[in-house]
């Protein structure tokens, strides 16, 4: 029996149009639909149709329900979900959107993903990296906060990869290794001209931020029956329990007292990195060579202002989330929780917000430190299995 053919990358386009598909998902929730994460031009959005098929002589065609997502800041190309419904969707493998209502003569069909449902997962944490950029080669922050996250029960990371630097580009292939790290190709500068930033008025370009909410979105459909938890945030923010040892007990408590929540917001706080706790005691010559931010030299933390938006990010349940945005969840079952900032904040090292103050303006704190020993060991031997620390130098 001749196989589908399907297509292999992370981005296809849909024939005859300027949009693209990503991956289709069963949602259970609504009856098992079919529902393809795209790429939709807003303004140019002419009747889709799904060809969906479980053999190659076996295909049937519906018209699409187009659902472009809210918050598209501005710009031309976005995040949507094509939704279909149809009779002997169970059984569907295999799916393409069309321009046409009768056209089986494509080439390239997606894989139907999440085909079964199930209540037992491979992980209790996943986090979801929306994209790399821009040759980013920020080694020793990236591999801080992923021995960090490891230390607090992750056992999961995605990253969307567009682009990154040659030496980051060996500390991904470490850890895609030993099995924490998933990476997903994301060439999405090959479709379009993504902007990078998030303003379209300032920053241009055809699509937010390289993709970012199709890649987050994405990331959730993709683990919603791998992973209890989602987390969505980036990779130079820590969501760090303060009153837990790690991210379970903290979700555990979280979830027993508010039963009825299915995303977690936790406040961001930033920790800039033109200031320096003044020991030195972490700047070790062990890691002088290696590109990127130490953040254990980082321990003040700019005061929050209440007047100025907070760049939260979440911990959500994947399977009750259908849309999501960066800052907030925008359709999703039951309610949602902002977590007090005594019990559990982000952890932002970055340049700063509010550059003008000083160090004793500042607050000071090294809850980061607390994990100090096993930290700095397990980053030592991340950096030496990729290759870019000496043996000799331990």
């Amino acid at each position: 029996m001749p196989k589908i053919p399907e297509a292999f990358n992370s981005i296809t386009p849909i024939k005859d149009s300027e949009h693209f598909m990503v991956s289709a998902f069963i949602d259970h929730r609504l009856d098992g639909v079919i529902r393809v994460i795209s790429i939709i031009k807003r303004n140019n959005l002419q009747p889709l149709y799904c060809v969906y098929c479980n053999t190659v002589h076996d295909c049937k065609t519906v018209q699409a329900d187009v659902q472009i997502h809210s918050d598209h800041f501005g710009f031309p190309f976005h995040v949507s979900d094509v939704i279909y419904e149809g009779k002997d969707m169970e059984n569907a493998t295999h799916v393409l959107i069309s321009t046409k209502d009768s056209d089986n003569n494509n080439t390239e069909y997606l894989p139907i993903k999440n085909r079964v449902s199930t209540n037992t997962f491979k992980f209790d944490f996943t986090i979801c990296i929306s994209s790399l950029f821009g040759k980013y080669n920020n080694v020793l922050q990236f591999a801080q906060t992923m021995e960090m996250y490891k230390l607090l029960g992750v056992q999961h990371v995605v990253i969307y990869n567009t682009s990154c630097g040659p030496d980051l580009e060996k500390l991904l292939k470490h850890y895609e290794t030993e099995g924490v790290l998933e990476i997903v190709s994301w060439p999405i500068d090959k479709f379009l001209n993504p902007s990078p930033g998030w303003n379209f008025q300032q920053h241009k370009g055809d699509i937010h931020y390289y993709g970012q909410l199709v890649t987050l979105n994405e990331c959730i459909y993709r683990h919603m029956y791998q992973s209890r938890y989602v987390l969505l945030n980036d990779i130079d923010e820590i969501i760090m329990p303060y009153k837990h040892t790690n991210l379970l007990s903290l979700m555990e408590d979280l979830q027993s007292a508010h039963p009825s929540v299915n995303v977690f917001i936790f406040e961001s706080h930033l920790f800039p990195t033109t200031q320096f706790e003044d020991s030195g005691k972490f700047k070790r010559a062990e890691w002088n060579n290696i590109p990127g931010v130490n953040i254990m030299e980082h321990i003040y933390r700019e005061p929050d202002r209440k007047y100025v938006f907070n760049p939260a990010k979440m911990i959500v349940n994947p399977r009750k989330v259908k849309q999501t945005s960066v800052h907030s969840s925008l359709k999703y079952n039951g309610d949602t929780y902002h977590v007090n900032f005594d019990v559990s904040r982000m952890v932002h090292v970055r340049e700063p917000m509010q550059g003008n103050l000083t160090k004793d303006q500042l607050f000071v704190d090294k809850r980061v430190w607390d994990f100090e020993q096993k930290l700095i060991q397990n980053v030592d031997q991340a950096l030496k299995l990729s290759g870019l620390l000496q043996c000799e130098k331990f």
